[in-house]
């Protein structure tokens, strides 16, 4: 939240609680109102676990534990990748009582300013934002030393990622809704004055030109320190790079993408999945070869000692939690039937006889005569350690692969002139990790088709593909998916109910938005006829 009461929440949730007092300490104890760099450096060089401590706690903040509410939907950014996915048109859920994310089948219920959905988004991320301000605030921009370079392009970047979030979910896309309301901007600049006197909602252009700036100082920062990532917790600068291109791609400065994507793959450590890699569950573990930056979820981990109030709970179909009971999370059926037979990715979902020829015996056993699976549940999704049932839902969770940036670069060469160049690339991919059959044409259509095919089978589940068809101006077409009846509909581009609303929490504390100033409300939509 934009308020004293958003800082409060913040505050109760920030994990690294010497960052908040070191800062607080730099507000009261220097002569004068001004905090000069020297007294920043000096105040990391004295005590750089304290950073490292404050860097460590934003990444925990990404799989929290109900910090909103008491609702089984509550665990950090995950919950929000099972919301946006939720609602689209390629992951298909039952309207059932043990399906948490069920409010978003309907594309109304979950949107409104008075629902859970909205709320724990916009806390979840705002929180986040909190605590990377709190680093920030440390650290001088002009720094040379390599260990606040290193805790400044953590800071930045995940800052960056939080708006870019946020900006996707309470607005329409950046291209033609620049000048359009997005969400408040708190940075470590004007954070004091928001708290007590609010923030109103900046414009769509400049939020991106600040998530824009952030990347930019991130990838000077992270290229330059000599620091390297413990883990895949944190980033690097190939994960700057990466971020950069994500949001290049949607505000269409495609050779800028295209760029970028080609310098993460260049920079990352990362390779895509092999055909055999990829031939079996997975999809679970931050060491995995492909994965570029992921959430680390340990066994004594709130969300996992909860038993059920995870991401594996509700995603996973081979082990326990709410999936296992009925919940299942079901390819768009018209996706899958496009699938080909000599794509590896097929096997990540269950086909019409419930059949996968990714499962080994013992798991295809499980599936088919335990848990009963239907027709098209995925099975991309591997449980914890590879057992079957497994209660323990300590399961990893991917935020970036390298595999989208090779998808990145082919669809950002095609739409910046080069479309044989980027049909080389999308070819060379395919071919050697998913599928040995591949062909495209090298016309820039044929590329942006393929691409976006793509990108629906390759990144499914991972709370991204929803943002495609916001960014590409598809509106939103589940005929032929598998939904339920009441759920098939047809919405155009920039149907209000594409985005979310501000929470009413969020207006009734923030003095410089009022109700007026939401986004529209909207009306339940109207199904349609389905079609096979």
């Amino acid at each position: 939240m934009t308020n004293m009461k958003w800082y409060n929440i913040s505050a109760a949730v920030l994990l690294a609680g010497a960052a908040l007092a070191a800062c607080t300490k730099l507000d009261t104890e220097p002569t004068g109102n001004t905090v000069t760099s020297k007294q920043k450096e000096e105040v990391v060089a004295s005590n750089p676990e304290m950073v490292s401590a404050s860097v460590s706690g934003i990444t925990a903040m990404f799989s929290v534990y109900q910090k909103n509410s008491t609702a089984h939907s509550d665990f950090g950014y995950p919950a929000i990748m099972l919301f946006t996915d939720s609602r689209g048109r390629d992951l298909v859920s039952e309207d059932i009582g043990y399906n948490w994310f069920g409010n978003g089948l309907d594309l109304i219920s979950d949107r409104t300013f008075n629902y859970r959905d909205t709320r724990v988004t916009w806390n979840t991320l705002y929180n986040q934002i909190y605590s990377a301000n709190q680093v920030i605030m440390l650290i001088d921009p002009e720094t040379e030393d390599s260990t606040s370079q290193y805790y400044l392009g953590q800071a930045l970047t995940i800052r960056a990622f939080d708006y870019f979030i946020l900006a996707q979910m309470y607005q329409l896309t950046y291209k033609g809704h620049e000048s359009s309301p997005c969400v408040p901007l708190i940075l470590d600049t004007n954070a004091d004055d928001a708290a007590a006197n609010g923030c109103a909602r900046s414009t769509v252009q400049q939020v991106y030109d600040q998530i824009m700036s952030d990347l930019n100082k991130a990838v000077t920062m992270l290229e330059a320190t000599a620091m390297t990532r413990p883990d895949k917790r944190y980033v690097d600068a190939s994960v700057a790079h990466g971020l950069r291109a994500r949001v290049e791609l949607v505000m269409q400065d495609y050779a800028a993408a295209a760029t970028d994507a080609a310098k993460a793959i260049e920079l990352s450590t990362a390779t895509p999945k092999s055909i055999a890699d990829a031939s079996k569950p997975s999809f679970k573990d931050m060491t995995e070869e492909d994965w570029m930056w992921g959430i680390a979820i340990a066994e004594t981990d709130r969300v996992v000692t909860s038993g059920i109030v995870n991401w594996p709970s509700h995603m996973g179909s081979l082990n326990y939690g709410y999936a296992s009971v009925g919940a299942w999370r079901r390819i768009n059926k018209s996706l899958f039937n496009a699938i080909p037979d000599s794509d590896v990715r097929k096997g990540w979902f269950l086909d019409a006889d419930g059949l996968s020829k990714n499962l080994s015996a013992e798991q295809q056993d499980y599936v088919t005569n335990t848990a009963a699976c239907p027709a098209y549940t995925q099975v991309k999704f591997g449980s914890y350690k590879d057992e079957i049932y497994s209660s323990t839902n300590a399961c990893d969770i991917p935020l970036m692969r390298i595999e989208e940036m090779y998808l990145i670069q082919a669809e950002a060469l095609a739409k910046s002139g080069n479309a044989a160049q980027g049909s080389t690339v999308l070819k060379d991919f395919v071919t050697a990790y998913r599928n040995p059959s591949f062909i495209v044409g090298a016309d820039a259509a044929s590329v942006a088709d393929a691409v976006d095919f793509q990108r629906r089978v390759e990144l499914w589940g991972e709370g991204l593909t929803y943002y495609d068809v916001l960014r590409l101006g598809q509106g939103l077409d589940r005929r032929g998916a598998g939904f339920q009846a009441q759920y098939v509909f047809v919405l155009e581009a920039n149907d209000p109910l594409l985005i979310y609303q501000i929470p009413n929490t969020e207006i009734q504390a923030n003095k410089l938005i009022s109700e007026s100033d939401n986004n529209p409300n909207a009306t339940t939509p109207t199904p349609v006829p389905d079609v096979e």
